[in-house]
């Protein structure tokens, strides 16, 4: 899935999960390279979102591994490699939940800060005006110090797009991410996952919708 010679920010390796006697999905490969969308599909528990979960290091599995760069993680590393899993979460992956992942309590600027303190160390200046140009970009400049359980299900949403801007992760994985908004809202989504595969980060979705599918340049069928 990527071009020849060209190295994968994402490998995933015969990737099995299991739920008691049942399993989920087995050998599971796939790779992932800069630019790539990639469409996780299949029924209603069929695990899309537990796949997500795994590739996301945020759930183990049973077989196989998961490579980002240098760093591969096998099968048990959550019992084995807990920093070096830290390390990859906050330098390689971004997350898009269906439930938007943000701490409610808090106002929309206190969200933002995560990513820039991740990141590097700025000015407060500085910081406020990267928070006011991707919350511009998302639609939702002014809403700064609003608190986020104030806003709607699709003004949540622009503000984890508006993180994941902020990040610029290498790998973003995204688990149904319109499937709860409007057709305004659903566009925004789209069209920012869009522009970040363009500026070279790889674009994992689990979806059912087929306009989506559409704009993927592969598919992963699962169940």
């Amino acid at each position: 899935m990527t071009d020849a010679g060209r190295q994968p920010t994402l490998k995933v390796e015969g990737l099995t999960k299991k739920f008691a006697e049942h399993t989920l999905w087995s050998r599971l490969s796939f790779d992932a390279g800069p630019g790539s969308i990639i469409a996780v599909s299949g029924p209603s528990g069929a695990g899309k979102t537990t796949l997500l979960n795994c590739v996301g290091l945020l759930e183990d599995f049973d077989e196989g591994s998961v490579t980002y760069n240098e760093g591969t993680f096998r099968s048990g590393y959550l019992h084995k490699s807990r920093k070096g899993q830290r390390v990859c979460l906050r330098e390689n992956i971004g997350f898009l939940f269906q439930n938007y992942g943000l701490v409610e309590q808090w106002n929309v600027s206190h969200n933002l800060q995560i990513p820039l303190k991740m990141k590097k160390r700025e000015h407060r200046k500085e910081r406020d005006e990267r928070i006011g140009r991707v919350l511009d970009i998302v639609g939702m400049n002014g809403s700064q110090k609003k608190k986020i359980y104030t806003l709607s299900g699709g003004e949540q949403q622009r503000i984890a797009l508006a993180r994941l801007l902020l990040k610029q992760p290498n790998v973003i994985l995204a688990d149904e991410p319109t499937s709860a908004l409007d057709q305004d809202n659903a566009n925004v989504v789209i069209r920012i996952l869009c522009e970040l595969a363009q500026q070279g980060a790889a674009v994992i979705i689990s979806t059912h919708n087929e306009e989506i599918k559409q704009i993927c340049t592969s598919i992963i069928e699962i169940g």
